[in-house]
């Protein structure tokens, strides 16, 4: 009982500041120093300007602005148009014709971007339209986008897993090669939910393909060789032990900008653009990662973590509840704040529970991942479905019922993970790493 106090007091001051629209990193200081001022005898100040200092001096934070910025770089390019060129004609004999292009490219794109919102804007402003053209479903052009973007926080580099690992001091390029698999197996779920539907929906009429002999298949495919490249250099770097995950951003940059000047899309406007689109929303991200740390240190202090997690312990729940319980939480949570302040607000209390139940941490990184992509297509906070509603002029409501069968795959997807853990965990257990990594 004697931590409801805290609890209620830290709630109270959140939601708050939050409610009040103060920025999400500097209502995360708020909280934390009301925390220290009432609950320690430290001086507040000087611990807020130790740790704020500490957590944003970290080398591995430093992978996180350049995979922006090589986000940033490739979405000014012509690589959406190039991608829809290269899959289609792969994509057209397949049951859902079309509408594959739209998760194999967002996964093909996840690879080099990192970030959910590049993502859906750069293969949906070349699909949308062409789909459409094409008469295939709105709910399903829609829909697909919607779901396939959230990849692009699962498959490596992704900002999310940048986040978790600075968070909780765990290795940037394990949680990388973890998300691999995962993030292969729901764009496999995502292509057959797609597949059983243009089957039994009368709906799905699309206008047929012109058939292409191979020849003009592999012709197409030459367009999908830059981002391949890269890809092979980004991700192959790390998995091989050649680069950690910041030497792989460093190169994932130097790819991009060879890449835009190759296509002829690097210009002085471009090149600024994509540099201050890199500082604006690393700077965000760094302000909340700040804030969290502050107030880890400010929960620290006070044994609400400790407490907390001993809580958990009495009640004596199974691992899968113990999961199941967080699985509803992040959902709930996903509805009100943003995939990275989610992750970055709560692992000073979960981290305890989970190393306390025997959780492994990598395989619970993208656990969190994918109940955090959920965020990412949830009302009325959902990302995405805002992106999506600036590119369709669609109705919240009209785009947020087109992404719900997305949202129970990755429901199925939670499951999937929890039964077979070996999808995550594989991979990094048998990865070289250079140290730092």
């Amino acid at each position: 009982m004697e931590q409801l106090i805290p609890i209620g007091i830290f709630l109270f001051v959140l939601f708050l500041l939050l409610g009040s629209g103060v920025w999400v990193g500097l209502a995360l200081m708020g909280v934390a120093y009301v925390g220290m001022d009432l609950f320690t005898s430290r001086p507040a100040g000087d611990a807020m300007i130790t740790k704020v200092w500490t957590s944003s001096s970290s080398w591995t934070l430093t992978a996180l602005p350049l995979f922006i910025w090589m986000g940033e770089i490739l979405y000014r390019t012509r690589l959406s148009e190039d991608m829809f060129r290269g899959l289609s004609p792969w994509m057209a004999r397949l049951p859902g014709g079309l509408v594959h292009t739209n998760i194999v490219g967002c996964t093909v794109f996840a690879a080099v971007s990192g970030s959910s919102a590049a993502t859906l804007t750069t293969v949906g402003k070349m699909s949308i339209p062409e789909l459409r053209k094409r008469n295939y479903p709105e709910t399903m052009v829609i829909g697909t986008l919607a779901g396939a973007a959230t990849l692009g926080l699962m498959i490596p580099p992704s900002l999310t897993l940048i986040v978790y690992g600075v968070t909780i001091n765990e290795s940037i390029t394990k949680l990388f090669m973890a998300g691999v698999f995962p993030g292969l197996v729901l764009a496999l779920m995502f292509m057959t939910y797609v597949a059983i539907v243009s089957k039994v929906s009368k709906s799905f009429n699309p206008t047929p393909e012109p058939k292409l002999t191979l020849g003009e298949k592999l012709k197409n495919s030459r367009f999908l060789i830059p981002v391949i490249c890269l890809i092979l250099v980004v991700i192959g770097s790390m998995y091989m032990g050649i680069a950690t995950a910041t030497e792989a951003a460093a190169f994932g940059v130097i790819g991009g900008l060879v890449l835009a000047a190759s296509q002829g899309s690097l210009s002085w406007a471009t090149f600024t653009d994509s540099l201050m689109g890199a500082v604006r929303t690393s700077a965000m991200i760094a302000l909340i990662l700040a804030g969290a740390a502050f107030l880890s240190l400010s929960m620290g202090f006070t044994g609400l973590p400790r407490g907390l997690a001993d809580l958990i312990a009495s009640l004596e729940l199974s691992r899968l509840e113990l999961l199941m319980a967080l699985l509803v939480f992040y959902i709930v949570l996903g509805c009100f704040l943003d995939g990275i302040s989610s992750v970055v607000l709560t692992m000073a209390v979960v981290e305890p529970m989970i190393r306390q139940a025997g959780i492994d941490i990598i395989w619970f990184g993208i656990f969190i991942v994918v109940v955090v992509e959920m965020a990412q297509i949830t009302p009325p906070i959902g990302f995405n479905l805002f992106v999506l509603q600036g590119m369709t002029h669609h109705e919240m409501t009209f785009i947020a019922r087109a992404a719900i069968p997305m949202f129970l795959i990755m429901v199925l997807m939670v499951f999937v993970l929890i039964a077979f853990p070996e999808l995550a965990t594989w991979l990094p257990e048998n990865i070289r790493q250079r140290p730092g990594g």
